[in-house]
């Protein structure tokens, strides 16, 4: 039998974190702070890249550890929205809407922060899989953690954040049910190209269902992407080109062209398996809409490690199931019912994306819905609450599709049990419209607006600010997309 390095009398841990981003960071960080013994293992040495857009909204701020201060690069206050290149129109806030962060920077602040807390970094530490019966586990009250290296790491409980090829996931059994494409470039642009998107950012609805553009400027670097449903990869790559392209910046080389597919959990799938729990990217928890994803890593990895805690100090299974149900309802009470509502936004805007730009261009209460979720006085969820005609809207849509089947090119839908769950959040007494608008219109490259394709007031808000936490993926995850790229 394989000797995986465990021995009588081994260290253990009480709660051992595999990966190293902003959900693993956040993880070691709450259970280092609760005063447990905590060791954070990275297969990568930090800082290293990862491919994602990097803004910083609202929730994502207010779930960073106290005192961290995040190395902006810089403060967006409006955003330009295009359908595919037309139509284009700026909206502007007298407030900070969102920040954006390069990941390296932003990754790396966060392990100091676990660090000091308490918990203990490994680097170069790449997992291959994890036990919790045989003769690498001492005890019923123990998992093993075997590295590449045939080293075996003993815990008590274990935080699962190494992404969305993770293998941490694949123990627990996620179940993964909406898989996109994401290309990405880091363009370095002259000053005066980087003054014209100092503190604006350009989101493009695309070509294909469900697909959209970005750019993200930061200091002397823009950081353009697309995205789209897996499977249409010719066509993303082809978006991307011509995006870049009518940009005006297919003159300038990238320092880096990077690919990443990015993964939601279907409804019913499994977030912990005896004590093994998982969170960020590893358990698929995602906008499913926008593939926003930092704040999800920073919320579930607080929560993660929390529970974590609780996992390690129970002293049988059944102690240790019932507080891993327990961190599984506090992740679908909350982010659950966000990705539920998202789901249903994403069929609308896979349906109609010209109806979506019409609405947040020319209709004001969905621009100030906008912003407020981006700044995090507002959840999609909360909002579609409050506002009786965003509610009446997605009634209506979910009316017109057959939701239990999936919509759009990658069979993605709504299911019942999905849009009950969105529903029993959004179903109380309606509300009034959002309230005072949070800026003027800007000026913009106005065209005649698509209004004609709908009418404006028959939606509600749209979601939060593009691109801004796709947490990114390793290994053959990135392979694969930067095939495509």
């Amino acid at each position: 039998m394989e000797d995986t390095g465990a021995d009588e009398g081994a260290e253990v841990w009480d709660v051992v974190v595999v990966g190293a981003g902003p959900a693993g960071a956040s993880a070691a960080y709450a259970a280092a702070v609760a005063g447990r013994r905590v060791l954070l293992l990275e297969k990568s040495e930090l800082p290293r890249y990862k491919t994602c857009g990097g803004g910083i909204i609202g929730p994502s701020r207010d779930s960073l550890p106290p005192g961290f201060e995040l190395p902006l690069q810089d403060r967006v206050n409006a955003v330009t929205f295009s359908l595919d290149g037309r139509f284009a129109r700026t909206r502007r806030s007298r407030r900070m809407l969102f920040g954006l962060i390069n990941r390296p920077e932003f990754d790396a602040q966060l392990v100091e922060h676990a660090q000091k807390a308490g918990a203990e970094l490994r680097t170069g530490a790449s997992v291959i899989r994890v036990e919790q019966h045989g003769p690498s586990v001492p005890d019923r009250r123990t998992v093993a953690v075997v590295l590449a290296d045939g080293e075996t790491v003993l815990a008590r409980a274990v935080v699962g954040a190494d992404g969305s090829a993770s293998r941490i996931g694949a123990h627990v059994g996620v179940k993964l049910g909406q898989v996109d494409l994401g290309l990405e470039a880091e363009i370095p642009v002259p000053p005066s190209v980087a003054e014209d998107w100092k503190g604006r950012v350009l989101i493009d609805w695309g070509p294909m269902p469900g697909s959209y553009g970005w750019v993200f400027p930061k200091g002397d670097t823009l950081t353009v992407g697309v995205i789209s449903a897996r499977g249409e990869g010719a066509a993303t790559k082809r978006y991307m080109e011509d995006f870049v392209a009518r940009l005006g910046l297919a003159g300038f080389e990238p320092t880096i062209s990077s690919g990443h597919l990015t993964r939601c959990r279907t409804d019913d799938s499994p977030l912990s398996r005896g004590r093994v729990l998982v969170c960020g990217d590893a358990a698929g928890l995602l906008e499913p809409w926008t593939r926003e994803g930092i704040s999800y890593a920073l919320r579930s990895g607080r929560l993660a490690g929390e529970w974590a805690v609780r996992v390690a100090e129970a002293n049988d299974a059944v102690d240790a199931r019932r507080q891993a149900l327990n961190y599984a309802f506090a992740i679908k009470a909350g982010l659950g019912v966000e990705m539920a509502v998202g789901r249903r936004m994403l069929a609308l805007f896979e349906r109609r994306p010209g109806l979506l730009h019409a609405t947040i261009t020319g209709f004001r209460p969905a621009w100030n819905a906008f912003a407020d979720i981006t700044r995090g006085s507002a959840t999609l969820g909360g909002m579609v609450r409050s506002n009786g005609m965003a509610r009446r809207a997605l009634e209506i849509l979910d009316k017109r599709m057959d939701t239990s089947s999936g919509v759009g090119p990658a069979g993605r839908g709504v299911t019942a049990r999905e849009r009950a769950a969105s529903e029993a959040e959004t179903g109380s007494e309606p509300g009034a419209d959002t309230g005072a608008d949070t800026g003027a219109d800007g000026p913009g490259t106005s065209a005649a607006s698509p209004a004609s394709q709908a009418s404006t007031g028959s939606t509600g808000p749209a979601g939060s600010a593009g691109p801004t936490g796709s947490t990114g993926s390793a290994g053959s995850d990135s392979a694969e997309a930067a095939e495509q790229f």
